[in-house]
């Protein structure tokens, strides 16, 4: 067949795709055995720690292939005593099948406290993923020693926390091989001295204008267990915030990881990474610090991910109602953003939506991140918003990279929904979602979408860390399309979800994949199939 024949019809046949793919979700919780329920502790006192509990994470701790499921929880209040056992975490293996065997008490991941978020990464290159649990008080290291079981090792690690920590990721910020530990940390909250808000035949939760604000912690690897804290150094500790959720990415592709936080109804921030160990809170400069007319939102969830595929990483975060969610676009090596939520329909989209955990995912493999948002309003607030505070979740489809339009993806329960993290939990290459609520059972949604042809990548790094979290995966595809994904576990609010670096690809077929490693090194590969997971080593430097 004649080149330009050949040309053509590969983009019929992705046109044809795309006018027939549809994104559909299947609710399958109760037919996996997954009988989770995260708990708030609520007593009808309103303490403000009973609004944010979310984490989830999808995470392969056995290395056999499948994705497995943990869970965070919450405890009794208002007393968050060290001695206090908390709500039991819940961590469920993935028995290949499409169901889940409660395994919590076997692994030793049980928990105590009132646990917030997870974050899971392989922190000290053994080969097996680790958990961070942050909380209220107390954050917990699990480290993975392999078959089947955790060790709390926190006291040993050095990353014991005396106040409230909301979220937290694994990202190696200085490209030493090590994966280092940022914790989002959200206000100073103690239950003896709360503020009381609202009339007091009516009470309601406190704005967080109620709380002062906290610094951020970077923790940096030691590569023998330990962790130094480098808060003060890195220029982390001198801006004070609320944060939410986190999200990394090299945004200026300088070789460096950037970090952005979302903070609660005060300026965002985005840490860009000097690369000599110190980071640049360049969130204003950059245009992503607050909504287009100046207006801080309440900030929860953010993904760094490029929607667009012209290769510079773009940003999501969800917000509360009325604040609209926001969608910024990467303008390159400016560095600098363009508020693009008007222009792509997410802004009139979500106004009347609150938003927690979400992510930029490609769920009908067709080569374009869509967009995933665990919804929920807060608590309380049905008298003054006359509307219940439950809600469905939602999926917003990309066309083309330039807009997004709510698509009907089967997401029709209503809850109080919080977390939520991203995973083929099934292994037939569509990506699914599991999504926590407040009070209530977890919810597992199989994607069943009439979807594409895709591509994964599991990195193995040797110079780089053991996951290769950082490392940025470009394909050039056989009709002329080139897409761009990274490796990351930190998605949302207060979630963790699969390392892999994984494409939609439509109708088409791999031509070349791209690697650059964290520090800048690349490497190519040919011949890559489609419909498959590809396990990459990283090449010796030459």
């Amino acid at each position: 067949m004649p080149r330009t024949l050949r040309i053509a019809a590969l983009f019929f046949g992705a046109a044809i795709f795309f006018l027939n793919a549809q994104i559909r979700f299947e609710e399958v919780s109760r037919k996996a055995g997954l009988d989770f329920q995260m708990r708030n502790g609520s007593s009808g006192r309103l303490h403000q720690v009973e609004l944010m509990p979310a984490g989830v994470a999808a995470l392969d701790y056995n290395n056999d292939g499948c994705f497995d499921i943990f869970f965070a929880n919450g405890a009794a209040l208002p007393s968050l005593e060290k001695s206090e056992p908390g709500f039991r975490n819940g961590l469920y293996r993935n028995n290949c099948d499409r169901t889940f065997t409660d395994v919590t008490e076997t692994a030793g991941v049980a928990g105590a406290g009132y646990s917030m978020a997870v974050a899971a990464a392989d922190y000290d290159n053994d080969g097996y993923t680790d958990l961070f649990v942050a909380g209220v008080n107390r954050n917990i290291l699990y480290r993975n020693r392999g078959g089947g079981r955790f060790e709390d090792v926190t006291a040993r690690a050095g990353v014991s926390s005396q106040v409230w920590s909301i979220s937290a990721g694994w990202f190696d910020y200085d490209n030493d091989g090590w994966l280092d530990l940022l914790v989002s940390n959200y206000v100073a909250w103690d239950p003896k001295t709360e503020p009381h808000c609202g009339p007091a035949d009516a009470p309601i939760y406190c704005h967080p204008d109620s709380y002062r604000p906290l610094p951020n912690q970077l923790l940096h690897n030691n590569r023998d267990g330990t962790f130094t804290d480098v808060s003060e150094a890195s220029g982390i500790a001198r801006h004070l915030g609320k944060g939410m959720g986190l999200a990394f990415a090299d945004f200026d592709r300088d070789g460096f990881t950037d970090v952005y936080v979302a903070n609660d109804s005060v300026r965002s921030f985005l840490f860009r990474n000097r690369g000599d160990g110190t980071f640049q809170e360049m969130g204003l400069e950059a245009g992503v610090a607050l909504r287009e007319d100046g207006a801080a939102i309440a900030g929860m969830g953010a993904d760094f991910r490029d929607f667009d595929n012209d290769g510079w990483p773009d940003l999501v975060v969800s917000g509360m109602i009325n604040d609209t969610f926001l969608l910024f676009r990467n303008l390159g090596k400016r560095r600098i953003f363009e508020d693009f939520g008007a222009r792509s329909g997410l802004l009139m989209g979500t106004r009347q939506l609150t938003g927690w955990s979400l992510g930029m995912v490609d769920f009908d493999n067709d080569g374009w991140k869509d967009l995933f948002f665990a919804l929920s309003h807060f608590p309380r607030l049905e008298r003054y918003l006359g509307r219940n505070s439950s809600l469905p979740n939602k999926v917003f489809r990309n066309l083309d990279g330039r807009r997004f339009v709510e698509v009907p993806a089967g997401l029709d329960i209503a809850a109080l929904h919080h977390g939520a993290a991203f995973a083929d939990f099934d292994n037939d290459g569509r990506v699914d979602a599991v999504v926590s609520a407040l009070n209530g059972p977890a919810e597992l949604y199989r994607n069943v979408s009439q979807a594409g042809q895709w591509a994964a990548f599991r990195l193995h790094g040797k110079r780089s860390n053991r996951q290769g979290l950082g490392a940025e995966v470009r394909l050039t595809l056989s009709d002329g399309r080139v897409l761009y994904n990274h490796a990351t576990t930190s998605v949302g609010y207060a979630c963790s979800s699969e390392p892999l670096v994984r494409f939609g690809l439509g109708a088409a077929e791999i031509a070349k994949v791209e690697i650059r490693w964290p520090g800048g090194r690349t490497q190519t590969l040919a011949g890559v199939k489609t419909g498959r997971i590809v396990a990459v080593e990283e090449a010796e430097a030459k």
